[in-house]
């Protein structure tokens, strides 16, 4: 990407800044959609769709997994715990580590939650045809997969 003139740069053109407000924006619009309804933020939905799609995993296992840093994830399980969404139970491969799963309420919650972050994800790529669709998930694979 291009800078504006020689020791600066236009953020609008710098690919990190652009690829971190976009992922803003989209999570702050799917988090409207869920947050009134359901009480959870942002890293709560997210671990619950870790956890959705992976059964049971550690607290850091979710850390690695969803790209968010220890404490919030610390946090954010404190609080879904706290509201019956997720259990925590000991790890019996590692006994200083324990496992995290969803509840009954929370697989309930993430069941109600799939259909509108599908949908939302349709509305968002609605104007990109299958190719274009594709090829930015292969991008973003191939970004994801870089060396920094």
């Amino acid at each position: 990407m291009s800078g504006t003139r020689a020791g600066t740069l236009s953020l609008q053109q710098f690919l990190p800044y652009r690829l971190s407000a976009l992922a803003n924006r989209i999570s702050q619009s799917l988090a409207a959609k869920y947050s009134k309804r359901f009480g959870i933020n942002v890293h709560e939905w997210r671990i619950l769709a870790a956890l959705g799609e992976e059964g049971e995993l550690t607290a850091v296992a979710i850390t690695n997994r969803i790209a968010m840093d220890k404490v919030t994830v610390s946090r954010a399980v404190k609080r879904l715990i706290e509201k019956g969404l997720i259990i925590k139970c000991l790890d019996i491969n590692d006994q200083r580590s324990h496992e995290l799963a969803l509840s009954k309420n929370g697989l309930t919650m993430y069941l109600q939650l799939v259909p509108i972050a599908l949908e939302h994800e349709k509305t968002l790529t609605a104007n990109l045809s299958k190719k274009e669709k594709s090829d930015l998930l292969k991008l973003l694979k191939t970004l994801d997969n870089a060396q920094f």
